[in-house]
């Protein structure tokens, strides 16, 4: 039976690496799309990274605030801390916060959540790029042309472990691709879409994301974390 087993973890392994070292892969047009090509209505809008989004608790200003969602889909408010929030419509969000704070704060807390500016069209380029920043989705975008968009990697990058995080069937998913095999066109050039984050390994990504980006092989598929 471990023996058995065994062959089975090597098929897999060798299966991996296979599809690893084609040439010229084809996951630029089998990768899987996000949640956010959906068309939905402003009232199921769902949160996605890097959104901005406004927490009004009726009768208690202290706790009013205008938020960006972090790269991770958490927010930090003020009393309850870190409250994950990608994935949820602005109802669900505001409803989730009354319950956070009548355990422990406020009486019949009224909290009202409104998505101020939300990513949609747009892409996240970030880590060691010359400008990281928000980018338009103009088209077919891909990943890398919006690296170019970026400026390029910047002094310290690691071009070749670049990371789309990007939410699909309601999950957090990471990929991490060779952007030097991409330009040498050894790989396909994969598209990315409105609401995906790129993060360009380097020294400056490091600070920022640390284990995140070390633990990620190089395999060119989404995995979940």
């Amino acid at each position: 039976m471990r023996n058995y087993l065994f062959l089975l973890v090597i098929t897999a392994v060798m299966v991996v690496l296979a599809a690893c070292q084609s040439p010229r892969g084809d996951y630029g047009e089998d990768l899987p799309i996000p949640d956010s090509t959906i068309s939905i209505s402003p009232a199921d809008l769902r949160i996605g990274p890097m959104d901005r989004i406004e927490v009004e608790v009726f009768g208690v200003p202290d706790l009013d605030g205008v938020y960006q969602v972090d790269f991770t889909g958490d927010i930090k408010v003020p009393l309850i801390g870190t409250v994950p929030t990608v994935g949820k419509t602005a109802g669900e969000l505001a409803f989730e916060l009354q319950e956070r704070y009548a355990e422990s704060y406020l009486q019949d807390p009224d909290v009202n959540v409104t998505i101020v500016e939300s990513v949609g069209r747009r892409v996240t380029v970030d880590g060691s790029v010359a400008r990281p920043g928000l980018y338009d989705v103009q088209g077919n975008l891909t990943l890398l042309q919006a690296v170019t968009l970026a400026g390029g990697p910047s002094e310290g990058a690691n071009p070749r472990k670049v990371v789309i995080f990007r939410q699909i069937s309601g999950e957090r998913h990471a990929a991490a691709f060779n952007l030097l095999d991409i330009r040498n066109g050894l790989k396909e050039d994969p598209r990315v879409y409105g609401n995906d984050v790129i993060v360009m390994d380097g020294s400056e990504a490091r600070e920022s994301y640390g284990e995140l980006l070390r633990s990620l092989p190089v395999l060119a598929f989404f995995l979940a974390f």
